[in-house]
């Protein structure tokens, strides 16, 4: 059976968004690695919260990991390394405009693609990160999601996902709680 791993960016509007996905959120094995724009100072609270009204467990991301199947959210920038097993890296000396960056954590995953199936959800929020990493993975064969314009609360990242590529899928915020649940559920990929 093939490793699963779901990845997350958002920015603003996404706690909530992300929460939605993650309550009752059963893995299957699978992991889920979060790229949340948020001040570092805050993604402990984040985290602890997400995990209690969701009934998942939620590491923060602060440390080279061994990635398990657990819900990780990112603390700073983090990529992933080319190798197997799945392994967390952070880049604190790379300085970038958001942070956690989520084309750093998306495009990083493309040397992973390989070896894991790969599900990348791009959330709501202000600006374009994570529209080319999605693109890269997507290239890939990796399963690409943004969210669409009726449930974001700023449509910025996966319009501009959109824009770069137009055949990406897009799905409500309810549909993508389905789609990530069916993507761990699915033992035959």
């Amino acid at each position: 059976m093939e490793k699963k791993l779901v990845l997350i960016g958002a920015s603003t509007g996404g706690p909530g968004h992300i929460k939605k996905i993650l309550k009752n959120l059963k893995l299957n094995g699978g992991t889920v690695v979060i790229a949340q724009h948020m001040n570092k100072i805050f993604i402990p609270s984040f985290a602890t919260q997400a995990g209690k009204e969701c009934g998942v467990e939620v590491e923060i991301l602060r440390e080279k990991t061994n990635l398990q199947s657990k819900v990780y959210v990112c603390e700073q920038n983090f990529m992933l390394n080319p190798t197997m097993p799945l392994v967390a890296i952070p880049q604190d000396d790379e300085l970038t405009t958001f942070s956690p960056n989520v084309n750093m954590l998306f495009s990083s995953s493309i040397g992973v693609s390989k070896n894991v199936s790969i599900l990348a959800v791009l959330l709501t929020g202000i600006g374009d990160d994570g529209a080319s990493g999605l693109f890269e993975l997507y290239k890939t064969g990796a399963m690409c999601i943004a969210e669409s314009e009726e449930s974001s609360i700023v449509y910025g990242m996966p319009k501009r996902a959109k824009d770069l590529n137009p055949a990406v899928k897009v799905l409500n915020l309810d549909d993508i709680v389905k789609e990530v649940q069916e993507f761990l559920d699915d033992v035959s990929q």
